[in-house]
């Protein structure tokens, strides 16, 4: 590595500081977008800020023909918790033992600082570089997720504005930056369900319906499913109840209800409307009388070759010396906004260890690291 890289790389610790400063917690952006928009404006891009309802979104591009490179993330974060329980400040970083500590620091703060400097070092070396770079930059990704990518998406589908390739900077990594990448996500389906009885007394079971007792062979049923056996890409299709309610708090009255809320984790063998027939379908096996509403949260999405994929692996290869291991595990991520337009999209960000909890970190090596695979990934797709 050049020693100009090498004093650039060292930009990606300073901005990674910066950022943490910032008390960005959802839906809060706290000025985290206004510094990348004058880290990336001296460099040529044309930046847009998109504000819908509580959520400000920053489209940044450079260029504007393809294939168009984008790099996508968040600027908000989740509450710290209690401070007292942190070993310094979640706001003041920190480096302790080669670490930098603070809120957001691997989720995902120092994902979108090395993405900055693998950009200057890129648009640097290549002037001349074929297609566009773009940022795609949301501060709800921790939140509902309303507001944030997919109204983005919504807008650059509505003038026909395409992504080729997408990097999202989740920290996909567990032991060392870069051992595992997402090249896709399961799907993630919701049901918010409602079983209907009759309230009556305990004592007069025959003049009332208990929609717990219905609810319980149904429920052994769905939980003993299976729904797919999953393929190369995907582990097979999970269901998981996670909420449930029943009861008036009295112990002699049968409740007139029960509700239950369960999600579906799914590969690409099933689809969520086939989903959604099946459960139907063992609701009416069971003769029960219910209210049912569905969230989708998104569709799976896999991106199993490619100049994307090639290149990251290049990329990861020619800075840890061995590639990385191709994973579809996990929850979702924004990722599942962009895929659907046709983009190429691979998640490679820092360790994963802390994210969420008190005393979030992340490795100042690894940072340096991952600069310099989002560089040599930009020059795979670019150059």
């Amino acid at each position: 590595m050049s020693e100009q890289h090498n004093v650039l790389n060292q930009e990606t610790i300073t901005l990674t500081k910066a950022l943490i400063e910032r008390q960005s917690v959802t839906p809060e952006d706290a000025g985290c977008q206004q510094l990348m928009d004058d880290y990336l404006s001296p460099l040529g891009f044309n930046i847009e800020s998109m504000y819908f309802v509580d959520t400000l979104n920053m489209w940044a591009r450079k260029g504007d023909k393809g294939p168009a490179f984008c790099f996508a993330g968040h600027t908000d974060v989740v509450p710290v918790g209690d401070p007292a329980h942190w070993q310094t400040p979640p706001f003041e970083p920190t480096e302790i033992n080669g670490h930098i500590h603070g809120r957001g620091a691997a989720d995902m703060k120092g994902s979108l600082a090395a993405m900055l400097v693998a950009t200057k070092r890129f648009v640097t070396d290549y002037p001349d570089h074929k297609g566009s770079i773009a940022f795609l930059i949301t501060s709800d990704e921790e939140g509902p997720f309303i507001n944030g990518t997919t109204r983005v998406i919504d807008t650059l589908e509505a003038r026909n504005e395409k992504i080729d390739y997408c990097i999202v900077g989740e920290p996909s990594s567990t032991d060392y930056c870069g051992d595992i990448v997402k090249n896709g996500r399961r799907g993630s389906l919701t049901a918010y369900l409602k079983i209907k009885g009759v309230q009556g007394h305990v004592a007069y079971p025959h003049l009332a319906t208990n929609p717990i007792h219905k609810a319980a062979p149904f429920l052994a049923e769905l939980t003993t499913t299976v729904w797919d056996s999953g393929n190369d890409y995907f582990p097979p299709t999970t269901m998981q109840i996670s909420n449930m309610n029943g009861g008036t708090g009295a112990g002699n009255v049968i409740p007139a209800t029960v509700d239950v809320q369960f999600n579906f984790r799914y590969s690409t063998e099933v689809t969520a409307e086939q989903l959604k027939e099946r459960v139907v379908a063992l609701l009416a096996q069971h003769e029960i009388e219910y209210e049912l509403d569905w969230i989708h949260n998104g569709q799976p999405f896999l991106t199993d070759e490619g100049t994307l994929l090639e290149a990251v692996n290049d990329a990861i290869t020619k800075v840890n010396g061995k590639p990385a291991t191709l994973s579809t595990s996990g929850g979702t991520s924004d990722g599942r906004f962009i895929a659907p337009t046709g983009a190429q999209v691979i998640e490679l960000g820092p360790c994963n260890a802390t994210i969420h909890k008190v005393d979030e970190n992340v490795s100042i090596e690894d940072l340096l690291k991952l600069t310099d695979m989002y560089y040599h990934t930009l020059v795979g797709c670019l150059a």
